[in-house]
């Protein structure tokens, strides 16, 4: 049995420590691997930081290759595929556009690399062959009390990259730190800033926070350092809408949907955004009548939500899935009443685990009752494949064959023929071909 990618990625690790320090270099884990170890946590990735020049790190390790030349980054890679960043230690100028430093100088003292990083958590370094850490910034004191804290000058780490701000709430989160106070309002400062960074990397952070464990932490600290209203405003929105009590007796929107992010485990991104997002269509659909209603609001939800993907530069397929959840979420409540055929393409839909998973958690956050979910469930487990998703018994070519000129009708004629299957009520090739001729000869009547 092979070795994992992670065990795999902290043994090409050591290797490259060990060659380095055999040619009288300086060199240590760094950073996320670090912090990750001392928490007991076993971590996804290993980096190391040299005193080693670029050009040394490349001679050294033939497979390797330069992936920021400028910032002293040469990634060695091993025939199987595994890879390690090396960098050399580094102290950094200005950075004038809120993310990358205009000024890159190498540096023999690995003091300086650490002052340049973003948080004494993730500042911290670890000699294995002596088996100590290098703590320069006061990280070990910040994991013991579980801070998330600037290095030096918190308004200078955020002007120099905007995205560290989501990160600090990221790790908050994830870690089930605190943020320190003046990291905090070094934050909402600067919140306005995030809008600079590019979609791409900020949908990148908001996907991990809600999928890497404590999410429902993460969006309470998007709101509590001014960060939400700058990138996802539709979702500040929820604050304050009230619902029914007789159906979400936990309150308003943010409430329901902050107990279903909690009730979350291990989701994909996909069902994370649908989470976040299943109810987006409330705030402009309340109204008061007989009670409090949100008529059409799943359907509103569903294009405010290709909106805001668009926006965040999701991709398309996954775009297609989270819309598809908020459209289809309400769909649960009338399953009982659906004719077989419609139910049976109401469970065949793409990614139905993850409408069915959307569903528990909605049901859970608000009444508790699980009828639905159920009697769904006890249907996915008595319908065969075969039943679900009976085999054509006629295609556009039988119909052609039966002297039919193709046109629009024969999709109609096709889809009553497939409704039969499902109905149970047509189950052979001549009983198809029959029902999509009387189709066919009524609509061309």
């Amino acid at each position: 049995m092979g070795e994992t990618p992670f065990a795999a990625r902290e043994v090409l690790a050591m290797e490259i420590i060990h060659a380095l320090r055999n040619r009288g270099h300086k060199a240590y884990l760094v950073g996320g691997c670090v912090r990750d170890r001392l928490l007991g946590i076993r971590p996804k990735d290993f980096d190391v930081s040299t005193d080693a020049t670029p050009e040394q790190i490349a001679s050294y390790f033939p497979q390797s290759q330069f992936v920021g030349a400028h910032f002293g980054v040469v990634m060695v890679t091993r025939d199987s595929g595994v890879q390690v960043e090396v960098a050399t230690f580094r102290s950094e100028g200005a950075y004038a556009d809120g993310r990358h430093p205009d000024q890159v100088r190498f540096e023999t003292d690995p003091a300086l690399d650490a002052q340049r990083r973003d948080f004494t958590i993730n500042g911290l370094m670890e000699d294995p062959v002596g088996h100590t850490i290098l703590d320069y910034v006061g990280g070990q004191a910040d994991l013991r009390n579980k801070i998330i804290r600037s290095i030096g000058d918190p308004e200078r780490r955020f002007e120099e990259d905007h995205l560290r701000m989501l990160r600090a709430v990221r790790f908050a989160a994830r870690l089930e730190f605190s943020i320190e106070p003046n990291t905090l309002e070094a934050i909402r400062r600067q919140a306005a800033c995030i809008s600079k960074i590019s979609a791409e990397r900020i949908r990148e952070e908001l996907v991990r926070i809600l999928i890497e464990g404590g999410a429902r932490r993460g969006l309470e600290l998007l709101d509590e350092t001014h960060l939400l209203v700058h990138l996802v405003p539709e979702v500040k929105a929820f604050q304050g809408v009230q619902q029914p009590p007789e159906f979400h007796p936990e309150g308003d929107v943010w409430t329901h949907v902050l107990i279903m992010l909690e009730a979350m485990h291990r989701p994909t991104p996909t069902l994370a955004f649908g989470v976040l997002l299943h109810d987006v269509g409330k705030p402009p659909t309340f109204r008061i009548a007989d009670r409090i209603r949100f008529d059409g609001h799943a359907e509103i939800g569903a294009r405010m939500t290709q909106d805001i993907l668009s926006r965040l530069r999701f991709s398309n397929e996954d775009a297609d899935l989270i819309t598809a959840l908020v459209a289809n979420h309400m769909k649960f409540k009338d399953v009982r009443q659906m004719r077989l055929s419609t139910l049976k393409r109401f469970l065949c839909m793409p990614h139905f685990h993850e409408h069915l998973e959307l569903h528990r958690l909605d049901t859970l956050a608000s009444n508790g009752y699980t009828d639905a979910y159920d009697f769904v469930c006890a249907k996915l487990a008595e319908f065969s494949e075969e039943e679900l998703r009976p085999i054509r018994l006629i295609t556009g070519r039988d119909l052609i064959q039966a002297g039919y000129k193709p046109g629009p009708h024969f999709g109609r004629a096709l889809e009553a023929v497939e409704t039969a299957q499902l109905e149970g009520e047509v189950q052979t090739r001549e009983s198809a071909l029959a029902l999509a001729r009387s189709v066919l000869d009524r609509l061309a009547a």
